[in-house]
């Protein structure tokens, strides 16, 4: 039963924390890459049209202490805000808006906006 438990516990957390869809964002022919600073993001594409602070949710696995000895701990899954920042470039006219996020300065993960008319 320990170890059943062990093992959904384990997926749980793994599909959590599972990576999304990976797109790409290409500026002036250069192709900006997961884990590119915020550096190499203003030398390929130049200053963004806007940069914003969010807050991600992100859920943290942890395993809560027992109240009563000899109980078995308990799986405790809560939200967390993990701070981020995202930049948004604009393609131009007909486009879709290039979103870049980034973590600890480096880039995260990137994705289309709305399209620009």
């Amino acid at each position: 039963m320990r170890r059943a438990f062990a093992l959904l516990a384990g997926l749980l957390a793994a599909a959590v924390h599972a990576p999304a869809a990976a797109q790409s964002l290409r500026c002036n022919g250069q192709l900006v890459n997961i884990g590119d600073s915020k550096l190499s993001v203003v030398r390929k594409c130049g200053e963004p049209a806007w940069r914003e602070a969010v807050c991600v949710s992100r859920e943290l696995f942890l395993w809560a202490q027992p109240v009563v000895p000899g109980q078995v701990l308990q799986p405790l899954i809560t939200p967390q805000c993990v701070p981020m920042e995202e930049w948004t470039y604009d393609r131009g006219e007909g486009q879709f808006l290039g979103i870049v996020r980034f973590r600890n300065a480096s880039v995260e993960s990137m994705r289309d906006g709305e399209r620009q008319r």
